[in-house]
């Protein structure tokens, strides 16, 4: 099996209706993520050996579309949260890498709603237009 370097990945074997799995969905994102993604406020900081950077609650949002289940969020300095996702027992989180080897602490989270996220229009439009760039590169890759 394909080494990855996000966390939960040798676990993250659930399937949406396609069969594919977080490790399949990971691999497209690699292609699609952006700094048209990225949060604004680390945008300058994006660079495409850093692509999960900014990329998390959108991420994690579009997962929960896909996979069910849960959105949690790590508080991190400065009070914003990281968001990954809790189907079950498989907890992935598809952007830890943006952290360079910082070890997160994935217990004891909070669950993140997407009312509050997508609150900030910004922040939904970003969710909108990574969606429709998965659509368009599943239906390219079939």
């Amino acid at each position: 099996m394909k080494k990855y370097g996000f966390y939960g990945w040798e676990t993250a074997d659930i399937k949406d209706k396609n069969g594919l799995t977080p490790r399949d969905y990971y691999d497209i994102l690699l292609k699609i993520w952006c700094a048209d993604t990225c949060a604004p406020r680390l945008r300058e900081e994006w660079s495409e050996q850093n692509p999960t950077l900014g990329q998390c609650s959108i991420t994690a949002f579009l997962m929960q579309d896909i996979f069910g289940g849960r959105v949690c969020g790590i508080l991190r300095p400065g009070g914003n949260y990281h968001c990954f996702n809790v189907v079950g027992d498989c907890v992935f989180d598809l952007t830890s890498e943006q952290f360079q080897g910082e070890a997160l602490d994935y217990g004891d989270c909070q669950e993140q709603l997407r009312e509050t996220h997508f609150a900030k229009e910004e922040k939904r439009l970003r969710y909108e237009y990574l969606r429709d760039r998965l659509a368009e590169e599943i239906k390219r890759d079939r």
